[in-house]
């Protein structure tokens, strides 16, 4: 779930610009190796798909459907070890660390149903994963949007 996390905020605004983590071959050849990838061009081009299309998932401006390409030519191979059956995930090695990444979500989707969603202060680009008790989490970050969004609405109410 980390490197769901990881991917879907690779591309914040900082000062108001956005940065994107996967966007130069040094840059992103360090992200994916940090997250068990290769670094190689093509899986770059692969995460950054990836990332596009969950994001639009995820805000609910696209289908799960809109992920299936992602998972073209995949394949689970069972095999049976001592802890039982295991399924083994076959893809190219370029293909791997996105495929990952959106079995993550499926598997988040499943488990914590509507938990991953986008923070609610419009002028931020990250998502989070509630993990409070009550599913109310807004923010990315209390520190920063929570605390900037409770001031804006204070200083509107005082105004």
């Amino acid at each position: 779930m980390d490197t769901l996390l990881d991917l879907l905020n690779s591309r914040p605004l900082v000062n108001g610009e956005e940065q994107d983590a996967l966007g130069d071959p040094v840059g992103g050849k360090r992200w994916a190796r940090e997250h068990g990838g290769e670094g190689s061009l093509a899986e770059l081009a692969l995460l950054r798909e990836a990332r596009d299309a969950l994001q639009n998932v995820v805000r609910g401006e696209s289908p799960p459907a809109a992920l299936s390409s992602l998972l073209e030519g995949v394949h689970q191979i069972p095999e049976f070890t001592s802890d039982g059956l295991q399924w083994t995930v076959k893809t190219p090695p370029h293909a791997r660390l996105a495929v990952e990444v959106v079995l993550a979500w499926a598997a988040t989707e499943k488990q914590l149903p509507g938990r991953l969603r986008p923070c609610a202060n419009d002028k931020c680009q990250l998502f989070l994963l509630d993990r409070s008790r009550a599913n109310r989490a807004r923010w990315c970050s209390m520190a920063v949007c929570g605390n900037r969004e409770k001031a804006r609405r204070h200083y509107e109410r005082t105004r």
